[in-house]
């Protein structure tokens, strides 16, 4: 089939190879170029770097709205549009365009987790089990008909980085197998039950604050679910320290939420309300990501400090 495909991300580069494997790729859409890093370079997007070395042609509208964009499209005569974390919300007249639809590739079980972070949201709520979703694209956001579902489990070690991978890789695989039922008439698409929908909002880098007044579960999901992007953090002597790895642990010692226990080869251990809190990768200001062994060797934590706000 011809294929157009919207996407932006490390995300949705995967499912873009599958679609260049696999069937006949018109043209890529991807959000414009954006200056990244101290330096402010603007840096192509990883669809746009994957279309480039397959001579795919590259669109990058400021605003998929624009009514000139849509006739655009139309040029191409495609059969379906597929879209994967693109970055803009398409309207009707476009979503309309090719013969067959437009689908989607969402990283959640829907109705659950509709909206723009799913993965992150996941394991923030300690979520065991998560997966994809190959759905037609409506006007109102991740509620169309699905196609297809695939499931994955989520292992306790997994971050936002890794689930991400594993579900992009997912992505592809389903994408595949719904399209070719599509190509049969074999799919069977099945209506979203309204009743079970949530929503996962953007998770920001205010989001990434931690309350170690939480239970450390809780705690240890938040900065899983924040690694890399945007990160968790606290403050230690009034400066921000990014966490980027954490474990729960007993412990019935006294003391304030936040308060530092030990600091030592094994971590930095923190009160938290229904135990202790054992921070294990750090990244402190104008320094690298790093163990927490590795930074004591050169900067001193004390016991008894608090740490946040």
């Amino acid at each position: 089939m011809k294929v157009i495909f919207f996407g932006t991300p490390d995300f949705a580069v995967p499912s873009l190879e599958a679609l260049i494997e696999n069937h006949n790729v018109a043209a890529v859409v991807s959000q414009p170029d954006k200056p990244k890093g101290r330096g402010k370079r603007v840096i192509p997007t990883p669809v746009k770097i994957l279309a480039g070395k397959h001579n795919i042609p590259v669109l990058q509208p400021v605003s998929a709205k624009a009514p000139e964009f849509s006739e655009e499209l139309k040029i191409y005569g495609a059969d379906v549009f597929v879209v994967a974390a693109y970055g803009q919300i398409l309207p009707k007249t476009l979503l309309e365009i090719p013969k067959r639809g437009s689908i989607n590739v969402h990283g959640s079980l829907l109705p659950k987790y509709r909206g723009a972070a799913p993965i992150q949201q996941a394991i923030i709520d300690g979520e065991k089990t998560t997966g994809v979703t190959i759905m037609y694209m409506a006007e109102k956001l991740d509620s169309g008909d699905i196609l297809l579902k695939a499931e994955l489990p989520i292992e306790a070690e997994d971050t936002y980085g890794s689930l991400s991978e594993k579900l992009a890789a997912l992505g592809a695989k389903t994408l595949i197998e719904a399209l070719k039922q599509l190509k049969k008439g074999t799919a069977d698409p099945q209506k979203q039950d309204e009743s079970l929908s949530t929503y996962a909002h953007k998770v920001t880098k205010e989001s990434g604050l931690i309350d170690f007044s939480m239970d450390s579960l809780k705690i240890a999901n938040l900065i899983r679910g924040c690694n890399p992007t945007p990160a968790a953090y606290t403050f230690y002597n009034g400066e921000r320290i990014k966490v980027f790895a954490a474990k729960a642990v007993k412990s019935e010692a006294e003391g304030q939420n936040g308060e530092i226990l030990s600091a030592d080869k094994r971590g930095i251990t923190v009160k938290t309300a229904d135990g202790a809190l054992c921070i294990t990768e750090i990244q402190a200001p104008n320094s690298k990501k790093m163990a927490v062994s590795a930074y004591l060797l050169g900067h001193k934590i004390e016991k008894g400090k608090t740490l946040g706000n």
